[in-house]
């Protein structure tokens, strides 16, 4: 109790005095702060390797989540929503920041997997963390009047590059790192009582991450009912280790398993509870009369882990799509998004634009009104005109560079889409793959020799906009023996 006493008095304290922002400052009139009242809040739900394919509103007949097909069932749900990569820290830079990792130089989980013998490439060298003079979405909308938070993941380096340095007032459980110490309290290394999650004491044996994280972000809101506010809601879930709480692994274990489904009962728990999470969240929104006055936003940072990768894994499948987490293919990049913006979005529709999650930061910017500094070129395209009216971006192509060996098997590669088609070219070789996604979801039908012409031209465009956003390639590795 103290502890979230601290943090409710910490927030309003950063409000009265102003502390490092204009927030205070523009409620010293009374006319100012009730402006800002009226200000929509923003919550950003951001689930950790969760599959498109994973939700009930997305097909899935194993996995329940009742709370997330209701917020789709009030909203908009996206059919062709990718993340800007298909792993986790260049996905969250491209999300908090609307630009491409190949622009912010994290084009792989930080700190990456390392150069090895058996690889013929060498990567592009890393940052430690997301650069300082990014703006990010955290800065924007602290600049704008709003409290801002991170409660969950943050996986953008450490020291020096927190989130408190990024924009944000609250940070509760973001570090450095890219997997929790554990599901379970008291979330700290088993071998050294000092490494601990930030934020995170205070527990109870048997208390569950997720449902802690949930219960943080509640508070926060709580305490922030009266001002406008961002919540940037990064989960763990559903990020290995796979742990899950006993009784719903149960649930799952006794469950019919449709035929040609997938079932794994931890995963399923495990996102049970994210499930669960959201809806308690709403709860507290309508409680305290803000739901209507909420924009809310629920996506993924990559696709689903598909390989074995420790306990209980495969996590789940990508099908109907080609590949999971760390591969290029559809199933590596495809994410659910859901929005639900009150008075604009109206109930139940289906979109099938292609939008990125990068798309994010300028459509917060569109839809508050804002005319915020960013470091430099965007690369996300605001869908504030097509949640509106349906008007789609005039965005032609979707562009992706991991010049990087992933943990789950992918390799150093890029890609393209544009309308039906889809090229991946990689690096190692320059082999290329041609798919039409609108006949070929799964990306079973190689095209390159039926239609060379059309691969040449994506080809062509995806090395000029390599070219234009200056990135990085990987480069031969003289250590490199394949039988090694």
């Amino acid at each position: 109790m103290n502890r979230i006493f601290f943090t409710g008095f910490l927030v309003i304290g950063l409000l009265l005095t102003g502390a490092g922002s204009s927030f205070g400052q523009r409620n010293e009139k009374s006319a100012d702060k009730k402006a800002l009242q009226t200000k929509p809040n923003i919550i950003l739900i951001l689930a950790d390797d969760l599959g498109w394919s994973d939700l009930a509103c997305y097909g899935n007949k194993f996995h329940e989540t009742p709370n997330l097909d209701q917020l789709a069932a009030e909203g908009i749900r996206f059919t062709d929503a990718y993340a800007a990569s298909p792993v986790c820290s260049p996905s969250r830079a491209a999300i908090l920041t609307g630009r491409h990792p190949a622009r912010t130089g994290i084009t792989d989980w930080l700190p990456g997997r390392t150069d090895r013998p058996t690889q013929a490439l060498l990567r592009p060298a890393l940052p430690k963390g997301l650069a300082l003079p990014e703006v990010t979405l955290g800065e924007m909308l602290k600049s704008a009047g709003y409290v801002t938070a991170n409660i969950g993941k943050w996986h953008l380096g450490g020291e020096g590059y927190l989130p408190e340095q990024q924009g944000f007032d609250v940070n509760i459980a973001g570090d450095h790192r890219g997997s929790p110490l554990g599901y379970f309290y008291p979330y700290q290394n088993r071998n050294n009582a000092q490494d601990k999650q930030p934020g995170l004491d205070g527990g109870q044996p048997g208390e569950y991450l997720t449902d802690r994280i949930t219960d943080e972000a509640i508070t926060f809101i709580e305490a922030n009912r009266e001002n406008p506010f961002f919540l940037y809601l990064p989960h763990f879930a559903v990020h290995i280790p796979i742990q899950a709480k006993p009784d719903l692994v149960e649930k799952y274990q006794k469950k019919p398993v449709p035929p040609g489904t997938f079932a794994n009962p931890y995963y399923a728990a495990m996102l049970q509870s994210l499930d669960e999470g959201v809806g308690k969240l709403i709860q507290s929104l309508k409680k305290n009369d803000l739901y209507d006055n909420t924009i809310l936003i629920f996506t993924s940072d990559n696709g689903g882990l598909t390989v074995a990768e420790g306990p209980h894994t495969p996590a789940t499948a990508s099908s109907p799509l080609r590949d999971g987490k760390g591969y290029l293919s559809e199933g590596g990049i495809r994410v659910p998004l859901l929005i639900r913006w009150p008075g604009v979005t109206s109930s139940g529709q289906v979109n099938q634009t292609i939008v990125s999650t990068m798309d994010l930061y300028p459509t917060m910017q569109e839809m508050l009104a804002l005319k915020m500094p960013a470091t430099g070129q965007l690369d996300g395209s605001s869908l504030a005109a097509l949640l509106r009216t349906g008007k789609a971006p005039s965005r032609s192509s979707l562009f992706f560079h991991y010049p990087h060996y992933s943990n789950q098997g992918g390799r150093p590669s890029g890609a393209i889409r544009q309308g039906d088609y889809k090229l991946i070219e990689y690096y190692e070789n320059g082999r290329l793959e041609l798919f039409n996604l609108k006949e070929d979801l799964g990306e079973q039908r190689d095209l390159t020799q039926q239609m060379p012409g059309k691969a040449a031209e994506l080809q062509r465009k995806l090395g000029q906009w390599r070219t234009s956003v200056k990135a990085k390639m990987p480069r031969p590795n003289p250590e490199f023996s394949a039988k090694k």
